[in-house]
């Protein structure tokens, strides 16, 4: 542990978060009029989860990351949408490239949000509520109508905070003076890191407020939370150093299924890989990278979940050598209960691998294999072609006999 504390940010700094509201729900009720002003829920499936929510349907308790089927029974009128991913990755796209209009310093968190250095911006801009306000006018310019909410704060974390406290379509700037009392009268559940499990803990100790934080140590924090007590103690006193990093190196690729009944069957099992095998290798093609960890992830009935992954020598990102992989994997793991998801992913970008893709994933081991040189270049050619022909006439104009056949071996 550093003895050496940072300083908090300074008054000259500006960090701006945007987060645009209801994202998936707007693009939609956007790109279909009839939508628009009713209960839209992004989600399908009855063993899936909510992706997000239209502030509709937000009014009867619906929330992201809830089961569809608690959805329905809190908003039986809802309306649910299974999601089109391009789409809303299209618009984030072109949401993203106006944010660079304002600052050089932008960095993406997720599809939906993203940070901006605005320090000094005001000689260009005017002041933060001028520069927020052209922001804002500006994504709803470019994006079709949709709207954002913003923070402002002289530190990350604290901006993401600013930028929940007026949703939707809202402006929140702190001001360094202002930081100190803003924080002691935050709940700590607020703080972004602290989840229901961290927020039980602190509550135990007798601290609801943030403010109640600074109370103790960093030394107790640390001795009781290890690296992220650190952390805590820092962000309880508004230190946060962290710079905006633009263009930060994606790490892994990965999709995922839940499927509607639980099943053993490793037919269909290798038939999802399959398909898995075919999102993933395609977007890893389109953004230019290929990885050397291949990780394949299962769910269980009884919602125990683990991870097996194999490294190869050389790095990949061809749909046949990710899903024979995949399908090793399968192969050699036993199945106990029936199967309630699978997942596939690649990872290790870099020159060596030893970038871990799935929460709770085990180390990847070594191993030898993979295709021929000359084999993974054919494979690699017939992947080119097929990205072609589905660029010019649609995702589902060539599809691999395999997903029609009842054996994917």
């Amino acid at each position: 542990m550093s003895s050496i504390k940072p300083e908090k940010g300074s008054p000259s700094r500006l960090i701006i978060h945007l987060d645009m509201d209801a994202f998936y729900a707007a693009v939609e009720q956007m790109d279909d009029p009839g939508l628009r002003g009713k209960p839209i829920i992004i989600g399908g499936g009855p063993r899936g989860v909510v992706s997000t929510a239209s502030y509709e349907a937000r009014a009867f308790g619906v929330h992201s990351a809830m089961p569809v089927a608690t959805a329905r029974r809190l908003c039986p009128q809802g309306i649910f949408v299974p999601g089109r991913r391009q789409r809303y990755q299209e618009v984030s796209a072109v949401i993203m490239q106006a944010l660079g209009e304002f600052s050089p310093l932008v960095e993406p968190a997720s599809i939906d949000e993203a940070y901006l250095d605005g320090s000094g911006l005001e000689r260009l801009f005017g002041p933060p509520e001028a520069l927020l306000a052209s922001i804002k006018a500006r994504v709803r310019e470019v994006s079709g109508g949709l709207t954002c909410s913003v923070g402002a704060a002289p530190a990350k974390f604290l901006a993401k905070i600013c930028s929940d406290v007026n949703k939707p379509d809202g402006i929140f700037i702190l001001r360094p003076e202002e930081v100190d009392a803003f924080l002691c009268a935050l709940p700590v559940r607020r703080l972004p890191g602290v989840g229901a499990r961290m927020g039980a803990s602190l509550e135990a100790l007798g601290i609801i407020k943030v403010g109640q934080l600074r109370r103790l140590s960093q030394e107790f924090y640390c001795s009781r939370y290890g690296k992220w007590g650190e952390v805590l103690w820092q962000r309880a006193h508004g230190i946060d150093p962290r710079p905006v990093e633009p263009q930060r190196p994606a790490k892994s690729e990965s999709a995922e299924t839940t499927f509607e009944r639980d099943t053993r069957d490793r037919d269909f099992l290798r038939k999802t890989l399959l398909a898995h095998a075919e999102r993933v290798g395609a977007s890893l093609r389109r953004h230019g990278h290929s990885g050397r960890t291949i990780t394949l992830k299962v769910k269980f009935a009884d919602f125990r979940q683990i991870t097996r992954s194999r490294t190869l020598p050389e790095p990949t990102n061809a749909t046949q050598t990710i899903f024979e992989i995949g399908c090793l994997l399968l192969d050699e793991l036993p199945l106990p209960q029936p199967v309630r998801l699978t997942g596939l992913g690649v990872s290790g970008f870099e020159e060596r691998a030893g970038q871990l893709l799935l929460p709770g994933q085990i180390v990847p081991r070594s191993a030898e294999g993979g295709p021929s040189p000359v084999e993974e270049e054919r494979r690699r050619r017939l992947d080119r072609t097929l990205d072609c022909l589905r660029q010019r006439f649609g995702n589902k104009a060539v599809q691999r006999g395999r997903l029609f056949q009842e054996d994917c071996e």
